[in-house]
């Protein structure tokens, strides 16, 4: 009894999609004749239009406002430009830095990949290789500041 019900569920369906598929084709309709030649008008190109501007004033340009540093940070992230970042904007400029540290390029970043930067950092800085980092190595792995920036007197 089930199998006769699924079987006989099955054909309607069946039957459905194929009336979708055979009435669903696209047909193509006739085109429209094309449009009648028209006649340009001739326009000797010695006369140029002229119009006269004295005592008109355009428009002033607009004002150019100093961005605080805030508000260049957020429209680095906020790439389309709609007054909100989205997490996507957020990440996309991590992308640079997830490849650097995806060794192999498959887009997983394993642990191994994760430390060797920091094993390659550890390395660089272990001068004498005794696998032990004294006051003055451990002092060459402080991140780099940027120098301040020059007076704009």
């Amino acid at each position: 009894m089930n199998r006769t019900v699924l079987g006989a569920l099955g054909a309607l369906l069946f039957v459905a999609a194929g009336m979708f598929w055979w009435q669903g084709r696209a047909e193509v309709e006739p085109g429209d004749p094309p449009p009648a030649e028209i006649e340009e008008p001739v326009i000797e190109p010695e006369t140029l239009p002229s119009a006269d501007v004295s005592g008109l004033v355009g428009p002033s340009p607009p004002e150019a406002t100093e961005a605080t540093r805030e508000q260049r940070r957020f429209w680095r992230y906020d790439r389309d430009r709609d007054g909100r970042i989205t997490r996507n904007e957020m990440l996309s400029t991590r992308t640079k830095a997830f490849r650097k540290l995806d060794k192999d390029g498959n887009n997983l970043l394993t642990f191994e990949e994760w430390a060797t930067s920091t094993a390659d950092k550890f390395d660089t800085a272990d001068r004498d290789r005794n696998r032990e980092l004294s006051p003055a190595e451990f002092a060459t792995t402080k991140p780099k500041r940027a120098g301040k920036p020059a007076c704009r007197c």
